[in-house]
């Protein structure tokens, strides 16, 4: 008898002989310059160095590269988890974005050739002719900035999104797939239902993340490499399943996403309104099934709509969603989910853009945060939420804004917090259409005379703000009367923190810190060791800003930020801060900010500009402060030395203006 190929396989299937392909043969089978590439021999490299044996096979191979990249990648924060490399992680990041986020140079003439037709349909011909040409040349690079800058943060999405956690539900082969395939398409367009092939020059932005296409695609091919059939929802059509299973049978990650970006269909406009409804709370340990069911297809942009997510989150904590009612008067539309860990809300999404929450929900929420203890953070959200839709909706009426209105919109006291893991969109697009030089002398509550534009302006006393480029000295020659500093309003502000030095001994600053549930990094006890404290408590002033305020939009290292006493003296030259008139801030700082930065933006790492600490390790570290959540973090870094480099969204501080003690003292070195 001769059997057959598809009878073998047949054979082989029912009796579970066959086995579903491995990632890294998946990426093998996808991808056969990928064994062979210079990434994946640097981390073979790497695996040998360490006297690990790595053969020629290529799978094993890739699968050493998987490793490195997940060492990178995992967690580069450390927060909560086993510290990962944030060195290399913005390294590569760097180098990612340096290599497929367009140049302005690289803009085609094409595009330039329809703003100009487009500003002639505006009225504006006229003055387009009239401008000179380094007037043109001066939008055009306002132009690109803006339009790059879009296109840099839809990747960086990405390459962050893969470093929270929040795709911990794709396989790590799946994550390189997806990666590789985003870096060649552009933004969904709606009209042709599909992501268009990336081309050189282009200012399209990357695809959007959407969790609820994204799982269905990774659960299909999943699926189809395990030898299972997929399921269709009710509503899939015939002709739209068909479309999907070709797609799926040569593994085409645009037609895949592009489909379930298509009938991943958010909730009706007009189902929006709708506040009645029901609360259904999934227990810790559940059958993540029926929760999985009850958000799939619905649009909610929810990564819990992944099986594998979905289930990991219940064995986190509880999970409550808040569903309200459809046509059929039916509590089946998923609006506001908040996710438990153990006994602490996680998590609070609504179905808004970014996951933020639509303004219907507000009231829903906040009497639903009633049951939980550490409501007040939320709290604070939902009035934010409440008086940003206040101000969006006058502002669409082209009604006044009052001074604390303004004040609240430009952000000047506190951040605004909403809901999603992005900032809301609307405090982009309220600010867009208003204009700042009308606002200024508002917010500022001053003359618009009395808001320095430069150097020369600083020397009048009656000054009430600045704004424009910082210059060598600015920080000695800034007068202590002016705190709004700005590069460019409103969305460079420089930040200035007061905090109080000294007058506790170390031990009672630690049992502070503790009364106040800081939470410390297990590996910087040594740190806090190594800290002096002065008898007299001083008052002092820290100035907080990003390395790309520094100079450095594209970061820098650690001693073009700010160069050490030892460094200087064996002939380094004063770091940017230190030419703009900063001073390194004691390792005090570093606990004293994390206990009074309590409205301190969330998820921000603020690094500590400080003579580096020789840790238990003997490597030199600096501290760090972050927001999470409910909790404050200090943590430390590793300052790298020489070679250490820092992205330039990174934030340091330094103090403004040295204390009367020697530089030295409030930190001492180990040799």
């Amino acid at each position: 008898m001769v059997v057959t190929g598809v009878v073998r396989r047949m054979v082989k299937l029912l009796y579970g002989t066959l086995k579903p392909m491995s990632g890294p043969e998946f990426l093998n089978k996808k991808y056969q310059d990928l064994p062979g590439s210079k990434p994946v021999e640097r981390a073979v490299q790497k695996v040998k160095r360490k006297g690990e044996k790595v053969s020629y096979e290529r799978s094993e191979r890739i699968e050493a590269y998987l490793d490195r990249l997940e060492d990178i990648v995992k967690n580069p924060s450390g927060f909560g988890k086993e510290k990962g490399d944030r060195g290399g992680f913005e390294l590569l990041k760097y180098k990612i974005l340096k290599k497929y986020v367009t140049k302005p140079g690289d803009i085609p003439e094409s595009y330039w050739k329809l703003q100009e037709k487009i500003m002639r349909d505006r009225g504006q011909g006229g003055d387009w002719e009239r401008a000179t040409k380094e007037q043109k040349e001066e939008l055009k690079k306002e132009n690109s900035e803006g339009v790059l800058a879009d296109q840099r943060s839809s990747l960086e999405q990405w390459i962050d999104e893969f470093a929270s956690g929040d795709l911990d539900y794709v396989p790590r082969h799946f994550k390189y797939w997806v990666f590789r395939n985003i870096l060649g398409l552009q933004e969904y367009d709606k009209k042709k239902k599909e992501f268009p092939k990336r081309s050189k020059g282009t200012i399209k932005q990357f695809p959007d993340i959407n969790h609820d296409a994204l799982a269905y695609v990774i659960d299909a091919v999943d699926k189809k490499l395990s030898e299972k059939g997929i399921e269709f929802g009710h509503d899939i059509q015939p002709e739209e399943q068909e479309a999907f299973t070709r797609a799926l049978e040569k593994e085409d990650f645009a037609k895949l996403y592009a489909w379930a970006n298509e009938l991943m269909n958010p909730i009706p406009e007009h189902l929006l309104p709708i506040m009645e409804g029901e609360w259904r709370r999934y227990e810790q340990g559940a059958d993540h099934a029926m929760l999985v069911q009850s958000i799939r297809g619905k649009g909610t942009g929810w990564c819990t709509a992944g099986e594998q997510t979905a289930k990991s989150q219940l064995q986190g904590g509880d999970f409550h969603v808040f569903y309200s009612l459809d046509d059929e008067k039916k509590p089946t539309i998923p609006r506001i989910a908040i996710r438990m860990e153990n006994d602490r809300i996680a998590e609070v999404r609504g179905i808004a853009f970014k996951q933020n929450l639509d303004p219907y929900m507000t009231d829903v929420l906040a009497a639903k945060l009633e049951e939980f203890p550490d409501k007040e953070q939320y709290l604070k959200k939902d009035a934010d939420m409440k008086l940003l839709t206040e101000v969006e909706r006058k502002t669409q009426k082209n009604e006044s804004l009052t001074r604390d209105e303004l004040k609240f919109l430009y952000e000047l006291n506190h951040p605004i917090e909403g809901f999603g893991y992005q900032k809301d969109p609307r405090i982009r697009e309220t600010r867009s259409v208003r204009n700042p030089e009308a606002d200024m002398p508002i917010v500022f509550n001053c003359e618009p005379e009395q808001i320095a534009r430069s150097e020369k302006d600083l020397e009048r006393s009656d000054i009430k703000a600045y704004v424009g480029p910082l210059f060598p000295g600015f920080f000695k020659k800034l007068p202590p009367s002016v705190r709004n500093v700005y590069e460019r309003f409103p969305d460079q502000p420089i930040t200035f923190k007061n905090i109080t030095l000294g007058g506790e001994s170390l031990e009672s600053l630690k049992s502070a810190m503790t009364d106040l549930d800081m939470k410390i990094s297990k590996y910087i006890g040594n740190m806090l060791e190594k800290i002096k404290m002065s008898d007299m408590p001083e008052d002092v002033e820290l100035v907080i800003l990003s390395i790309s305020q520094l100079g450095f939009p594209k970061g820098a290292k650690r001693i073009e930020i700010y160069a050490t006493a030892e460094e200087i003296a064996n002939g380094a030259k004063p770091g940017k801060a230190q030419e703009l008139g900063l001073d390194l801030a004691p390792a005090e700082a570093g606990p004293q900010l994390c206990r009074a930065y309590s409205d301190q933006p969330q998820d921000n790492w603020i690094l500590i500009g400080m003579e580096p600490i020789i840790g238990s390790d003997g490597c030199p570290e600096i501290f760090g402060v972050n927001h999470y959540g409910a909790e404050r973090w200090l943590s430390r870094f590793d300052d790298g030395g020489l070679a250490n480099y820092w992205a330039g969204d990174n934030r340091f501080a330094f103090l403004l203006r040295s204390p009367s003690r020697e530089a030295s003292n409030g930190q001492s070195k180990a040799s």
